[in-house]
């Protein structure tokens, strides 16, 4: 109970705070912050935050308003504030030093006001609060007591008070990241008991007195404006271990009496102008070997000369960063350095540096960024770069390095960015070496002598950003693995030799910013893909073979970020690149969507390079392997045209005939459409990465196989359950054939015979669908028959398989429509018993036909598969569907015999029986 009221009391103290700060915010106007009334808990007040737990009061966001008022002194009041935003509400008058008690404020925003006067001395308190305003004198007269004063990452401004100087006690003193300038004030560098000074990251000026700072262990001036010499009276720190005056403007030799702080840690004094390139600049190394704790030492970007010796080698057992860029120094790397096994960065870029790289740097297995671009140095790069497995950053440019990149790279897995551009390496770019760098974000390798392709293991580095490959004798294609580096923001391949297309993946890389292309022997059209780039800023295409429209849209709408020159054979794209006008094109004929509003693409000869193809099944992969015969093998992939997968029929050139019937082939395919065929997407005309003829086309991809898959393999092995084919499944599959046969042989523009039915041509959707086609886990024919009574084929141009071939092909007879329906028949009296016609029972004047026909009407039930007599109301919801047909009170048995009499009568031996009647027609019913 006292708890609770205790509590009550303090929620009800930051009312009373908020109804007095609310009078003089507003000047007492009545129509401001009308919520701010009895009627409503002050939590639910405009602008106010309170705590979950206390209820009291965390947040105050009044901003942008135009009340003109003033900071009650009430404010303070608010204990539990942390934020604190008044901008831009006119207020004027001072801030007030009650502000001072709100110790757990962190954020104060008084912006856009008219506010004057000093930080109060009392915000001190604010230890977790961001502050703008300058240093208060009054800081001065705090009791000299105080040790600690942090004031860094603020928004402080003006300069050093001189009064700072009487805090005779104080030991810690961060000024850092702020907006201080001038002089410090000589008196400021008596603070004998100072042990931390950091003044970094301002904008101070003016030399550094002689230092009395006996106990001084951390001293930061970086990133200032200090100058004059090296200060002398550094010697006299002797409890010194971080030494900061990078970023300044010191000039003059480094003294080598910082030899004398032997606790010393950290010397950094770059980005000045120490030196002046004289042999004596670097004799202060000499002395650093009594600093035996010295782990960092960075000299970079001053005007050191003098000769890189062994001496370096000498430094602490301790030391893991080294870095002496942008100097003038000379020499080569000492053999030695293999001794700094701690090293992590080792930077000598921008040098004079002569020589080799060292055997021993392999020794230094910690070893995490490697800079030495910008020398002379030359040779192979040692195999044992291998060994640095820590790796992240190798920047090897404009040097004279030679020979190959060594192999041994992939072991470094860690790596992120590699450079090695401006050098005379040769060879093909080693496959299987940045591939195992999967956090690898730039590569750039430019201006060189690399031949061969782009290694596809490039592909594996989905955090690639920046990929030059530039100036250089690469062939190839562009290849496919590309697609999948996604985060790819600039792809530079100018000056090579690629051929081939310009790849339409390209414009799925939609972080693409540049992309360079040009003086290459490119080919064909500019994909229209390339308008999805909309981070693209610098498209070169220039100096290829290309031919045809230029693009509308995208980067190709602002003529100053593409470059076209160099190819005679573009027309069209936006006036502005004053292009001839494309010759006009015949509209096409469109088909119509198939019930299932499947987009049916028209089929475009060399639609696809062998660089997609090789992609989208993953190299051939076996893992994607669909089926292999005589005339070729199929493969599952992905292609970036399409939304699902695909099905890839690669051609086996080596078989008589296949070559020849390729386009024509693809024609007479292209031409049929229909729901129930396995539709060709486009096709694949070229070479393969050997030089080779290939020749493939595309079909689509269905999921759940063939029929011949789903009749024979053993229940353990299928993968689902309900692809065990019950009787209705099969029903549906027997009428879809029908009806596709149907069409070809009497709704096509020409009667077409398929002459390979088949179940292995038989393939299933994702609904289970069946679709006929010529592909898969049999051969594709490539001499699909069509026929009329004044041109047929001759059984000498049929090759369908022999076991469902009407004994008629092998007399010499035509092809027609009777010796499809004897492969049907066959077709439904293997989906009848399960049962291949190949089956070994089969022989000496038994075959599938026979067999099935000496069952008696009772004795179907007897030969068919075991799996159609499970009990209809056994099966799931779907399968019912037979009970809700009105009228149809067919039992399995009846069903059975029909579908068994249908394949017999259409599997006769002749195509005409005696009594006159042919072989069924395309109908399948159960009754």
């Amino acid at each position: 109970m006292y708890g609770f009221t205790n509590f009550g009391c303090a929620c009800t103290l930051d009312k009373i705070a908020l109804v007095a700060l609310n009078d003089k915010l507003t000047n007492g106007d009545p129509h401001a912050l009308t919520s701010w009334n009895q009627s409503l808990h002050f939590c639910q007040w405009e602008g106010v935050t309170c705590s979950r737990r206390r209820r009291r009061v965390s947040a105050l966001q009044l901003q942008n308003q135009y009340w003109g008022g003033t900071l009650s002194p009430s404010l303070g009041n608010l204990t539990f504030l942390k934020e604190i935003n008044l901008t831009n509400i006119n207020l004027h008058g001072e801030i007030p030093r009650e502000v001072g008690h709100l110790k757990r404020l962190q954020i104060l925003d008084l912006r856009q006001n008219n506010l004057h006067g000093q930080i109060p001395i009392e915000m001190i308190n604010c230890s977790r609060l961001d502050l703008v305003g300058s240093i208060p004198p009054s800081l001065g007269t705090l009791s000299s007591s105080l040790e600690m004063l942090s004031l860094a990452y603020n928004h402080l401004e003006g300069t050093i008070t001189p009064a700072l100087s009487r805090l005779s006690n104080l030991k810690l003193l961060y000024f850092g990241e702020n907006n201080l300038f001038g002089q410090v004030p000589p008196s400021f560098y008596n603070l004998s008991n100072i042990q931390f000074l950091s003044l970094s990251g301002n904008n101070l000026s003016g030399q550094v007195p002689p230092m009395a700072f006996p106990n001084l262990q951390i001293l930061a001036c970086g990133m200032n404006q200090f100058n004059g010499t090296f200060p002398s009276s550094i010697s006299n720190l002797s409890e010194l271990i971080y030494f900061d005056l990078g970023g300044n403007d010191f000039h003059g030799p480094i003294s080598p009496t910082i030899g004398s702080l032997q606790k010393l840690k950290l010397f950094n004094v770059a980005y000045n102008r120490f030196g002046s390139g004289r042999n004596d600049d670097l004799n202060f190394l000499s002395s650093l070997q009594n600093c035996t704790h010295l782990q960092i030492l960075d000299i970079g970007n001053n005007y050191l000369g003098g000769v890189l010796t062994d001496l370096i080698a000498n430094l602490s057992s301790n030391f893991f960063w080294l870095t002496m860029g942008s100097n003038q120094i000379s020499g080569s790397i000492p053999d030695r350095i293999g001794k700094l096994i701690n090293l992590e960065a080792l930077g000598v870029e921008d040098n004079f540096l002569e020589g080799t790289i060292p055997y021993s740097v392999g020794k230094l297995k910690n070893l995490v960024e490697l800079t030495l671009w910008g020398n002379k140095l030359f040779g192979n790069i040692p195999l044992v770069i291998g060994n640095l497995t820590m790796l992240s950053l190798v920047n090897l440019s404009f040097n004279k390095f030679e020979g190959f990149i060594p192999f041994t790279l992939a072991n470094c897995t860690k790596m992120e960015r590699f450079f090695a551009e401006h050098n005379n390496f040769s060879g093909n770019i080693p496959i299987q070496t940045f591939g195992y760098q999967q956090s690898l974000i730039e590569l750039s390798l430019y201006s060189n002598s690399f031949t061969g392709p782009i290694p596809s293991d490039l592909g594996k580095l989905n955090r690639l950003s920046i990929l030059h490959l530039q100036e250089n004798k690469l062939i190839g294609e562009i290849p496919m693995e590309l697609s999948a580096c996604s985060a790819l923001t600039e792809l530079i391949l100018e000056r090579n030799s690629f051929h081939g297309n310009i790849p339409s993946f390209l414009g799925s890389l939609l972080s693409l910013e540049i992309l360079d292309l040009s003086s290459n022997n490119l080919s064909s059209t500019i994909p229209h893909e390339l308008v999805n780039l909309t981070q693209l800023s610098s498209l070169n295409l220039s100096f290829n073979h290309l031919s045809g429209e230029v693009p509308v849209g995208g980067v190709f709408n602002n003529i100053t970020a593409i470059s076209l020159t160099g190819n005679k054979h573009l027309c069209g794209g936006v006036p502005q690149l004053n292009l001839p006008p494309c010759p006009a094109v015949p509209l096409q004929k469109k088909h119509k969507r198939s019930i299932k509003k499947r987009v049916i693409l028209s089929i475009a000869f060399g639609g696809v390079s062998y660089g997609e193809l090789h992609q989208a099944t993953n190299g051939f992969s076996s893992s994607n392997l669909i089926g292999t015969e005589n005339f070729g093998t199929a493969y599952r992939g992905t292609l970036v045209h399409f939304e699902k997968p695909v099905a890839v029929k690669v051609l086996n050139l080596q078989t008589r005939g296949v070559s020849k019937s390729f386009v024509a082939e693809c024609k007479a395919l292209v031409k049929i459409k229909y729901r129930n065929l396995v539709n060709i997407l486009t096709c694949c005309s070229s070479v393969d990465y050997k030089g080779n003829d290939f020749k493939a086309i595309v079909f689509e991809f269905m999921s759940n196989g063939s029929l011949e898959t789903l009749l024979h393999t053993d229940t353990e092995d299928r993968e689902f359950t309900n692809l065990s084919l019950n009787l209705i499944q099969r029903v549906n599959i027997a009428l879809y054939v029908a009806f596709t046969l149907d069409y070809l042989h009497n709704d096509s523009s020409e009667a077409v015979a398929h002459c390979d039915i088949k179940p292995s041509n038989v393939l299933l959707d994702d609904d289970m669908v069946a679709h006929l086609g010529d592909f898969g886990l049999a051969r594709l024919v490539p001499d699909a028959v069509s026929y009329s009574s004044s041109n047929q084929a001759s059984s000498s141009a049929i090759k369908g398989t022999i076991e469902y071939i009407p004994p008629e092909y092998g007399g010499g007879g035509s092809v027609s429509r009777e010796g499809d329906m004897y492969s049907y028949g066959i077709l439904l009296l293997e989906m009848l018993t399960g049962k291949r016609a190949t089956d070994s029972m089969f022989g000496e004047g038994l075959n599938l036909r026979s067999f099935c026909n000496m069952a008696t009407a009772e004795g179907i039930i007897e030969i068919v598969d075991s799996r159609l007599l499970i009990p209809i109301d056994e099966q799931d919801e779907r399968r019912r569907v037979f009970t809700r047909q009105q009228n149809m009170e067919v039992t399995i048995g009846e069903c059975l015999v029909s579908f068994a009499r249908i394949g017999i009568a259409c599997s006769a031996e002749s195509p005409s029986q005696k009594n006159g009647h042919k072989r069924c027609d395309n109908g399948v019913t159960c009754n």
